[in-house]
């Protein structure tokens, strides 16, 4: 059952703060629309061929490509060619009263049309200057365009990422561009409560190399320690087991079983209660040296059982376990209603906000723009 929310003017956590938003495709649409729900006044500038991300479909939604639709709403658009006197003109009228800029243009862009860091820094000493990029302005990659897929390539992503003895595989969604949208988001707010006691604007430089190498939990620390290289091990999980999916009946279900009461709840649940005191099993230390044998002994025991009733019991029963849903059976599933995690209006459905405040806490306002919808409310700036 899909939520459905209308429309609210109560002001979030963010009211008053200013952002004017040059940013397109994910990364940074992704990073001021956290800012927006929670009420912040985003402004979006887009050059006059628009986000590219308006036409990566089908889907479409009146025309604009479902892609941009999830990452825009409550934003206001605008068009402006920041290549012309005029644009660059437009900008700073905008940033006369802006609290943040957020961008993610080629590093040099911005300097090219006499509106680099330093340029704003000198006439906007306030203002927090976020740019988003692909590997910083310098460094051997340094001003070098970035891409979440290549950044999960070269950053080791993929390389921990697919079946054993299979070919590295890309997440099935770009984890890295929303990563860096997130920190980048955390970054802002950061130098925005350090302006409080400073009042003064930063530099705030994100890229998702940094972002990419981030993620590599627990992967690197394991090769720090151990000096071998992590490589494909599927769904299993390189320190812990049984931490995987294994078939059943009528599905996958995954197990998460991370300490060792939870692992004899799981052999009592299934009426195995013996393998808990196999001495090859008896601690993950030797789960994970006898992964294999265990792997075989459940996927036998597991055959007779059906995955989300059993997933259903042994979360009762404190073992963390669940069925392999598809995005239908989530967004279809009861406690994504009762989270509100989807907001519907009209024919626009989209994923909420999962960061919950108690007094002020994000708000649907606005649909994603229509391109330049705002610029007559703007033009005098």
């Amino acid at each position: 059952m899909m939520t459905t929310t209308r429309p609210h003017t109560q002001a979030g956590s963010l009211n008053g703060l200013c952002i004017v938003d040059l940013t397109r495709v994910l990364g940074g649409p992704y990073c001021t629309q956290i800012l927006a729900d929670h009420g912040a006044e985003v402004l979006k500038i887009e050059p006059p061929a628009g986000d590219e991300t308006r036409g990566w479909g089908p889907p479409f939604i009146d025309d604009t490509a479902a892609y941009f639709m999830g990452v825009n709403r409550n934003k206001k658009g605008l068009v402006a060619d920041l290549s012309t006197e005029s644009g660059q003109h437009f900008l700073r009228g905008l940033l006369q009263h802006a609290d943040v800029l957020i961008e993610n243009f080629k590093p040099g862009t911005l300097e090219k049309w006499g509106l680099g860091k330093d340029t704003l820094h000198e006439a906007f000493p306030r203002l927090i200057h976020c740019c988003i990029s692909g590997f910083g302005a310098d460094g051997p990659l340094g001003g070098l365009p970035g891409y979440d897929a290549c950044a999960q390539a070269l950053c080791g992503l993929m390389s921990v990422n697919g079946e054993k003895g299979g070919d590295p595989t890309r997440v099935g969604l770009p984890v890295v561009d929303m990563v860096t949208g997130l920190n980048a988001a955390i970054g802002v707010l950061l130098a925005v409560n350090e302006r409080r006691a400073s009042g003064k604007g930063q530099y705030l430089d994100i890229s998702l190399f940094d972002c990419a190498v981030s993620l590599l939990h627990p992967h690197a620390p394991n090769y720090f320690a151990s000096g071998k290289v992590p490589g494909l091990t599927g769904n299993a999980h390189p320190n812990i087991a049984p931490y995987e999916s294994f078939p059943t009946a009528n599905g996958e279900l995954f197990l998460a079983v991370g300490n060792n009461r939870q692992f004899a709840t799981l052999c009592r649940v299934l009426a195995h209660p013996q393998i808990a005191q196999d001495s090859r099993f008896i601690d993950n230390a030797q789960r994970l040296a006898n992964r294999q044998a265990l792997h075989e002994q459940l996927v036998q025991v597991l055959a007779a059982y059906q995955a989300s009733e059993l997933a259903d019991e042994l979360m009762q029963a404190g073992v963390p376990a669940s069925p392999v849903n598809n995005v239908a059976q989530l967004l279809a599933h009861p406690h994504t209603s009762h989270r509100n995690m989807v907001i519907e209006h009209g024919n626009y459905r989209a994923i909420n906000s999962p960061i919950k405040l108690s007094r002020t806490p994000a708000r649907f306002r606005s649909l994603p723009p229509g391109f330049g919808e705002h610029n007559s409310e703007y033009a005098k700036e």
